[in-house]
C-alpha cells in the first residue's frame, strides 16, 4: 500500500509543535499576509525609499526638508500613548485598525497627484503639502503598532515568537526582491507626469489591504479591558529591563538615523544611479540575503537569546555603512556591498529588538509598553537623528567643509558608524537576556557551521 505523504509547510509545524487551533492559526496566517502587504507598501511609501526621494526631488527639497520628510512619521508615534491607552480600555483593536489605520494608508493614494494638480507659486507649497499630508497620514497610523503588536503576542505563544517572525521576515524579504524592482522599472521607464501618480496608488492600495487582512482576523486578548491613567506610561520606565532596551534602541536608532535615509538620495543625487541600478543593488540584493540569514537568526534567537543575537547582529549592521566610503560616480560595488552584507546583520538586529519588547513587557500592560518603546525610539532616536542628519549636512556644505572625495555625505557616514559601534560596546551589554547562551557561544556556533558549509562544497 501506498503511503501518502503531506506536505507540511514551515509555519505548519511551527503550529504543531505550540499546540495552535485552527482559528488562532489562520489569523497568525492571515497577519503574515498583512504585514506582507505592509512591507510591499513600505517600499514605495516608507521614508528613504526611491520613490520618496524621486518625489522629494521633484519637489525641490533640501536636506534638511528631507530629513523633515523622514522626521514626521517618527515624531507623530508619540500618539501611541493615547492609543494605547483607548486600546486598553475598550479592547476593540480590530476596529480601530479598519478606522484609523484604513484612513493613514488611504491618504497615500493622493501623493502622486501632488506635483501635478499644485502649482509651483507660491513657492514650496506642493513641498509642504506632502509635508503636512504626510503629517496627517503619519498621526492616524500611530494606532496601527500599539494594535497589531500586542494582538498577536496574544496568538502567538513566546516560544513560537522568534522563528514566526523569522519565516515572516524570509517570506517578505522574497517578495520584496520582486516587487522593489517592477517600481524602480516603473519609476525609470513611466513619463514624469504620471511616473508617481501610478507608483503611489500602487502603494496607497497595498496599504490598504494590509489593514483590510485585520479585519479577518481573530480578535483575542490575554487580559481583561483595564482603564490605564496616562501616569502608567512612565511605570512602564521603571521596568529596569525595559528602561535600558529602550535606551539602547534609542541612542541606535538616533546614530542609524544621522545618515540612513540620506544614502539612497546619496546614491541617486551624487553617485548617479538610476531607480532600478539603487533598487537592484539595495532592496533586491538585501531581500537574497535576508531570505538566507533571517531563519538562521530566528533559530539562534531562540537558543542563544535575544541579547547574544543583538550584540553580533548590531555589530556587524554598524560596520555596513563604511563600505560607501568607497563610492564613486557610477560605482554600485559599495552599495551592494553595503546592502548584501548588512542585511545579514541589521536584519538579526531588527529581529532581537521585536522580540525582546514582547520578553521585556508583561501581558496586562503590554499595549502601552510597546507605545512607550515606540515613541521614545522613534521620536528621539530615529526623528532626532534624521533631523540631526539633515542639519550637519546643510551645515557643512555652507560653511564649504568637507569637499572633494572625502564629501559631506562620508563624513556623515564616519560619524554614524563610531556613535553606532559605542552603542555596542556600552549599551547592549546591560540588555538582560531570555536564554543562558553567550555572543561568544553564538559566533562560535556560527562559526563552526559555515566551516561545514565551505567544507561540503568542498567536496
Amino acid at each position: 500500500m501506498q503511503t501518502v505523504r503531506h506536505r507540511v509547510s514551515p509555519l505548519g509545524t511551527l503550529y504543531d509543535s505550540a499546540g495552535l487551533s485552527k482559528g488562532v492559526r489562520r489569523s497568525l496566517d492571515l497577519m503574515l499576509l498583512a504585514n506582507l502587504f505592509g512591507s510591499l507598501f513600505g517600499i514605495i511609501c516608507g521614508t528613504g525609499t526611491a520613490s520618496m526621494v524621486g518625489l522629494a526631488n521633484e519637489l525641490h527639497a533640501g536636506d534638511l526638508a528631507f530629513g523633515l520628510i523622514n522626521g514626521i512619521p517618527q515624531a507623530a508615534m508619540l500618539l501611541q500613548v493615547p492609543f494605547a491607552m483607548l486600546v486598553s480600555r475598550t479592547h476593540r483593536r480590530k476596529r480601530y485598525i479598519l478606522t484609523y489605520g484604513l484612513f493613514s494608508r488611504a491618504a497615500w493614494l493622493l501623493f502622486g497627484l501632488i506635483p501635478v494638480l499644485l502649482p509651483d507659486r507660491p513657492a514650496g507649497l506642493p513641498l509642504w503639502t506632502m509635508i503636512s499630508l504626510l503629517a496627517v497620514s503619519s498621526c492616524f497610523s500611530a494606532a496601527i503598532n500599539v494594535c497589531w503588536f500586542p494582538w498577536f503576542s496574544d496568538l502567538a505563544p513566546a516560544n513560537i515568537r522568534g522563528r514566526w517572525f523569522s519565516v515572516r521576515d524570509a517570506i517578505i524579504a522574497g517578495a520584496s526582491l520582486v516587487f522593489g524592482i517592477v517600481v524602480a522599472r516603473l519609476l525609470d521607464t513611466l513619463p514624469v507626469g504620471s511616473r508617481y501618480i501610478v507608483v503611489f496608488l500602487i502603494g496607497g492600495f497595498l496599504g490598504m489591504c494590509d489593514m483590510i487582512c485585520f479585519g479577518f482576523c481573530e480578535e483575542r486578548y490575554a487580559t481583561e479591558p483595564v482603564r490605564m491613567r496616562l501616569t502608567a506610561a512612565l511605570d512602564a520606565l521603571k521596568n529596569r529591563p525595559f528602561r535600558r532596551l529602550i535606551a539602547m534602541w534609542t541612542a541606535w536608532s538616533f546614530a542609524t538615523q544621522m545618515c540612513e535615509p540620506y544614502l539612497s538620495r546619496y546614491s541617486i543625487n551624487v553617485m548617479g544611479l538610476t531607480f532600478t541600478q539603487m533598487t537592484v543593488c539595495g532592496t533586491a540584493a538585501a531581500s537574497v540575503v535576508t531570505m538566507l540569514a533571517i531563519r538562521r537568526w530566528g533559530r539562534a534567537m531562540d537558543r542563544f537569546g535575544g541579547r547574544s543575537v543583538m550584540y553580533v547582529a548590531a555589530a556587524g549592521a554598524a560596520m555596513s555603512n563604511l563600505f560607501y566610503l568607497f563610492s564613486a560616480p557610477g560605482a554600485v560595488l559599495p552599495v551592494i556591498l553595503r546592502n548584501a552584507l548588512g542585511a545579514a546583520f541589521w536584519c538579526g538586529s531588527n529581529l532581537a529588538a521585536n522580540n525582546m519588547q514582547l520578553y521585556a513587557s508583561p501581558d496586562d500592560e503590554r499595549p502601552i509598553y510597546i507605545a512607550m518603546f515606540s515613541c521614545i525610539t522613534a521620536l528621539v532616536g530615529t526623528a532626532l537623528g534624521s533631523l540631526t542628519g539633515g542639519v550637519l549636512l546643510e551645515t557643512w556644505d555652507a560653511a564649504g567643509l568637507f569637499t572633494g572625495g572625502f564629501d559631506r555625505y562620508k563624513a556623515l557616514i564616519t560619524l554614524s558608524t563610531l556613535l553606532r559601534l559605542c552603542v555596542v560596546v556600552m549599551l547592549v551589554p546591560k540588555l538582560q537576556n531570555d536564554r543562558e547562551g553567550t555572543p561568544v557561544q553564538l559566533a562560535k556556533d556560527a562559526f563552526t557551521r559555515c566551516a561545514k558549509a565551505i567544507r561540503s562544497l568542498g567536496r
